[in-house]
């Protein structure tokens, strides 16, 4: 008896650490499918509350559900190795969006939800059970429509060359692989580099130029963001947004910085990229080069638009691996923010969370471990897109076979 006693609280342990650890394993290889992806949780649900005013998840919601409605109510979206139809995923956010009308409390929140709808964790970066938040933002940049002494750099339409092949209609296993390219006489070649396209002109003289900015960093930038607003010398101002991509693999340019010893990783944001180029223009078009990524823009009538075609919402849009995550999903994020003085500095980092909708990918955004927050437009939004750089946790949401009101 005596014995049984003393073992119990190591039985108590180990199935206590068996039920934290036991449902999200640490990765040992980067997730290439949606089931490495995400893992349901069973007990330990993280706690759902929103650090932002309902009206703008409300605002998300209503967007993301006309994505769907667009969509066969058939199509197939992967949570986990759950199967899900479109029609119930639109019926889940409806239900939502009627149980954010009820005005729930924050405990009536988390039991609806729990009794409601199935969680996934996000299994997180390989060795690790957690995903680093990166952000995004809208710039505005100034721009001219056509190039003069001041406005040199060409922002450019896709090109009618730039093509995108479906290697599953090759080979039923490459189901989902693309592949980006051009057709030269009877062969298919990558499309043309940054260095190809900024600075040999590959695309020079076929009229695909949509306006011109002053600095190729800017330019550089405006792609790493994938949307922005240009504002004319006449005081107007044009939208422009993601287009298609030449298809050749992201390089990180600050992963550059640091690899050539110019910055050091603790200190990598966007504007110290920016400030390091200022102070040396010897050095850009090598550090730029370094991508060989290019971003082909088109105009738009209002503002950022993500993957799935709707208006991002600051602070509720994220971007994910488009592979891994379904388009369109109700998520539940929390990270950490920053707290800006009136001169724009970080005075701290503070934790948060809140609802947001999966409605945009990246270059840079890729496997079980990435996610990118859309911060909007603003001082508040640049400083945030370029210095965040946190682990925190990402659960998606789908409601259950059956949804019934909440208690």
């Amino acid at each position: 008896m005596l014995t049984t006693i003393k073992t119990f609280p190591k039985l108590l342990f180990l199935f206590i650490a068996i039920s934290l650890f036991g449902c999200h394993p640490i990765l040992k290889k980067e997730a290439r499918h949606p089931e490495e992806a995400m893992t349901p949780v069973s007990f330990f649900y993280p706690e759902f509350r929103d650090d932002m005013d309902t009206a703008s998840l409300v605002f998300a919601i209503q967007k993301n559900i006309q994505y769907l409605e667009r969509l066969d109510p058939q199509k197939i979206f992967y949570y986990g190795s759950q199967s899900v139809r479109c029609e119930d995923v639109k019926e889940g956010q409806e239900a939502f969006l009627q149980l954010l009308a009820e005005n729930p409390d924050p405990e009536q929140l988390n039991r609806a939800i729990r009794d409601n709808f199935l969680v996934f964790r996000a299994t997180g970066r390989e060795g690790s059970r957690q995903v680093l938040f990166t952000g995004y933002f809208e710039p505005v940049y100034e721009a001219g429509l056509f190039p003069d002494d001041t406005f040199k750099y060409p922002i450019y339409n896709r090109p009618g060359d730039l093509i995108t092949a479906d290697l599953s209609l090759f080979k039923s296993e490459l189901k989902g692989e693309k592949i980006v390219g051009r057709i030269q006489g009877q062969q298919f070649l990558p499309y043309f580099s940054r260095y190809h396209i900024d600075e040999e002109n590959a695309l020079k003289g076929r009229d695909l130029e949509i306006a011109w900015l002053k600095d190729p960093v800017d330019v550089s930038f405006l792609q790493i963001q994938g949307s922005g607003r240009l504002r004319l010398r006449d005081g107007s101002t044009i939208h422009v947004g993601y287009s298609a991509s030449n298809g050749l693999g992201y390089q990180s340019i600050g992963k550059y910085l640091v690899n050539k010893g110019f910055l050091v990783m603790e200190e990598i944001s966007m504007q110290a990229i920016r400030k390091y180029l200022k102070e040396h223009p010897e050095k850009v078009k090598d550090v730029l080069y370094s991508n060989p990524s290019y971003i082909f823009s088109q105009r738009v009538p209002t503002g950022p638009l993500g993957n799935i075609r709707v208006p991002l919402t600051p602070g509720r849009s994220l971007a994910l691996d488009a592979k891994l995550f379904p388009k369109g999903a109700l998520a539940f994020i929390s990270c950490k923010k920053p707290s800006i003085d009136s001169h724009g500095n970080i005075t701290g980092w503070n934790k948060f969370s809140r609802f947001v909708l999966n409605q945009d990918t990246g270059g840079a955004i890729k496997g079980a471990g990435r996610a990118d927050i859309f911060w909007g437009s603003g001082a508040y939004a640049e400083t945030a897109a370029g210095h965040l750089k946190h682990e925190g946790e990402l659960y998606l949401l789908i409601k259950k076979p059956k949804f019934s009101k909440m208690r």
